[in-house]
């Protein structure tokens, strides 16, 4: 089977970014974005979604938070479709419902070659400690048009801000995980679609 890897490195006036990827990991991660939060966050991808993850950044968080946390979501989106290749053998579709005590949230995701963000979150409060929560949206949004997947996030419940967003980005592993897993069934050189590419 082909190495399912990629390394991105992205530098603007405004942040300084590395990924390195492995689709086909153990969930080993170096998270250091100069974001605490964002670094949590990150880690529930690599924890859950048994990808290898190594994510750097340097970026103008003196501003605010806004063009890392985007840039980070623009970058593994690169980072992502570079690792897919032609997508060949995958099973391309994911869902997940996860909880976190009083908090639940799904995601559904389709490697579908048509980027597409559908965000229902209602959070309980805007900030989480010092991180803007309206960044979580930004994070997903470059992730997905560079990535070009179709995603579904809807929380379904929560009181607890910090459950709210730590349920979405844990269903988004382990929807994600599924989606990209190469499928035994699957000839290993099928497109899982009806035109032949995705």
């Amino acid at each position: 089977m082909a190495q399912r890897t990629a390394e991105i490195i992205r530098n603007t006036s405004e942040t300084q970014i590395r990924v390195v990827i492995n689709l086909d990991g153990t969930g080993q991660r170096t998270l250091a974005t100069g974001v605490p939060f964002l670094d949590h966050m990150l880690d529930q991808i690599a924890r859950h979604g048994l990808i290898d993850l190594v994510v750097e950044a340097r970026g103008d968080l003196h501003i605010d938070d806004h063009h890392t946390v985007e840039d980070v979501g623009i970058t593994l989106g690169q980072a992502l479709s570079q690792a897919l290749g032609s997508k060949a053998g995958i099973r391309r579709y994911g869902s997940a419902t996860i909880p976190l005590d009083e908090a639940l949230s799904r995601v559904v995701v389709d490697v579908s070659g048509r980027p597409g963000l559908f965000f229902d979150v209602a959070w309980t409060r805007a900030r989480v400690g010092n991180f803007d929560l309206d960044l979580i949206r930004e994070f997903f949004q470059g992730l997905v048009n560079h990535a070009a997947l179709t995603i579904h996030v809807d929380n379904l419940k929560g009181i607890n801000a910090h459950h709210q967003c730590e349920t979405v980005f844990k269903a988004f592993a382990r929807a994600l995980r599924a989606a990209v897993e190469i499928d035994p069934r699957l000839d290993a050189s099928a497109i899982p679609s009806t035109k032949g590419s995705l």
